[in-house]
């Protein structure tokens, strides 16, 4: 898993540098990734991980900003029929991402940049934001929901619907971590013939909706580099734009 510099990352730097930091203004990021995450046959579980570690790391090299280790555990209700994915309830995490902003705000931090890769963490977080001591330093980072990233995937896209291990993931994962990704296990999902609807997938209940026996939501085996680089490209002007 590629890892930030160790010149932002604050695990591999001492207190007092940290500290030093701060106080010359960098801001602080917090990069939300699940670890323990399906995402189909074809794509490892830390893959929201990858996305937004290697996501903190390209932000932090265009501004002055420390990157705090990865939150790795957050909810994820959709995916729990799914072994080794895990997710906490809502209410356990917004009071997780609220103390550590909070942390970080008492250290002195005049800015911190909350980077969400979820979907359904994104309520939380905003719950998280408005429960914090100061809502005014704090800044959501929603990494798939700016213009240019919208923009990007709508004339790209082939798939007929898709948000989980679908084309668009798979090409950022390919233009990210190829190695991480295995196309000959890619398979489009959900089957039903009504077309998905709302809620979690499954990957034995053929009656569901949504049952998924990859695990995907969309159609990976559309995925290509060429893709990804365009999405990661304008994805990256989002982030920036946002941090401003």
């Amino acid at each position: 898993m590629k890892h930030a510099a160790s010149q932002h990352e604050v695990a591999g730097l001492t207190w007092d540098r940290v500290g030093e930091r701060l106080a010359a203004g960098a801001a602080a990021i917090l990069p939300i990734g699940a670890g323990a995450k399906q995402h189909g046959l074809h794509m490892t579980m830390a893959t929201d991980q990858v996305f937004a570690e290697h996501f903190a790391s390209a932000l932090a090299e265009r501004i002055d900003a420390l990157i705090w280790p990865t939150l790795t555990y957050g909810a994820y209700p959709a995916f729990v029929a799914y072994p080794g994915s895990i997710s906490i309830s809502d209410h356990v995490f917004q009071a997780v991402v609220t103390e550590i902003a909070d942390t970080l705000l008492g250290f002195g931090a005049r800015r911190v940049l909350i980077l969400d890769t979820g979907l359904s963490t994104l309520k939380p977080v905003e719950a998280a934001m408005r429960a914090a001591s100061d809502p005014s330093r704090l800044r959501h980072l929603k990494v798939f929901a700016g213009p240019r990233f919208v923009e990007t995937v709508r004339q790209i896209h082939e798939q007929p619907y898709g948000s989980h291990a679908d084309e668009i993931e798979t090409s950022l994962m390919l233009a990210i971590a190829p190695e991480r990704v295995d196309m000959s296990q890619a398979a489009p999902c959900p089957f039903s013939p009504a077309g998905p609807s709302r809620g979690p997938l499954s990957p034995d209940d053929k009656a569901s909706p949504n049952y998924s026996p990859s695990g995907s939501f969309g159609d990976p085996t559309l995925a290509s580099v060429e893709k990804g680089r365009k999405v990661l490209a304008a994805l990256l002007e989002d982030l920036m734009e946002m941090a401003a």
